[in-house]
């Protein structure tokens, strides 16, 4: 075999990179806790399974924002689109709860991709209204407080609950991981994607409706956050003003972190997956060491622009 066979892609250079983050801040995070109290937790399998309890929540929403910025577009509207689903999907209970959440989030997919795909605005600022849109409505819906009923027994079941001791919420974010390859690498969709995200242009041209397939990635987007704030409003029991304001930079950074280009047409989910796992990993070490959340934020931030840094540099050596 020749030297070549061992040399990593564009797309594995990422993933392995994210891959040693991991094991640093599991390293890091064992010596920290060891010194401090005397133990290791963050090698226990039950604590473990339970961050990735929690992690599913973030898992399923940057598996929806993956998918647009794939396309070279953003979603800022996600964390009011988390918050509203809850909200209502909380306010009206009974069967109707998970089709209003979800059908929340495929609503303001809706509007996100018709504004950005046929009214040609710059999907930063029309999310980033949208996002005020939904606020507004939610704060005018409930008086500016947290809706005074509860979660349905199916969304507690959901999140919270477990089945032969994996949490419920595991299942939930392994269905859409495997929807989400589904369609990157066996549908015509996902091969749309990838060819909007490296020229819009060049892939209108070939025949392919860049507005629809546009709009249908800000749906799935949508629908992706709808699902996390059902879930997460199953695991918390109720919902709550501002529930989705953590998940947006956590997203993004999880999305970049696992090599997906920012500026769209490359990336894998593998990658994406492995991003989540680290953003999970690194925020319970931080919570380990009581890092308030100003700092995690700029935490946050740091690893995004280093981390583009890293993949941008690498880029221009491939060049």
């Amino acid at each position: 075999m020749t030297a070549a066979s061992f040399s990593l892609s564009r797309d594995d250079r990422p993933i392995l990179i994210a891959a040693l983050f991991i094991v640093v801040i599991l390293v890091a995070g064992t010596v920290y806790t060891f010194a401090r109290f005397g133990s290791a937790p963050l090698l226990s399998p039950a604590y473990l399974l339970q961050q990735l309890q929690i992690g599913a929540f973030l898992g399923i929403v940057s598996a929806g924002m993956m998918i647009v910025i794939l396309i070279a577009q953003i979603d800022l509207s996600v964390p009011w689109t988390l918050a509203a689903a809850a909200m209502m999907a909380t306010s009206v209970g009974g069967p109707l709860a998970m089709p209003v959440g979800l059908g929340v989030g495929v609503l303001v997919g809706l509007v996100n991709g018709v504004g950005v795909a046929y009214l040609r605005v710059p999907s930063m600022i029309f999310t980033l209204g949208v996002n005020a849109v939904m606020r507004g409505l939610m704060v005018a819906h409930t008086g500016g407080y947290a809706p005074q009923t509860g979660a349905t027994d199916l969304m507690r079941m959901l999140a919270g609950d477990r089945t032969l001791g994996i949490p419920n919420a595991l299942f939930v974010w392994a269905a859409v991981s495997v929807l989400v390859v589904v369609i990157l690498q066996r549908m015509s969709l996902g091969r749309y994607i990838y060819a909007i995200g490296n020229k819009e242009a060049a892939a209108y041209l070939a025949g392919v409706n860049t507005r629809r397939v546009t709009v249908v990635c800000f749906v799935l987007c949508g629908l992706a956050a709808a699902l996390a704030g059902v879930l997460l409003a199953g695991y918390s029991t109720k919902a709550y003003q501002g529930m989705g304001d953590a998940y947006l930079l956590p997203s993004i950074a999880a999305v970049v972190i696992g090599g997906t280009n920012i500026l769209g047409g490359r990336g894998r989910y593998l990658g994406t997956l492995i991003g989540v796992v680290l953003i999970v990993l690194l925020n319970s070490v931080l919570s380990i060491m009581e890092m308030p959340e100003a700092g995690r934020q700029v935490i946050y931030g740091l690893v995004i622009i280093f981390m583009l840094l890293v993949y941008g540099r690498g880029e221009r050596v491939m060049s």
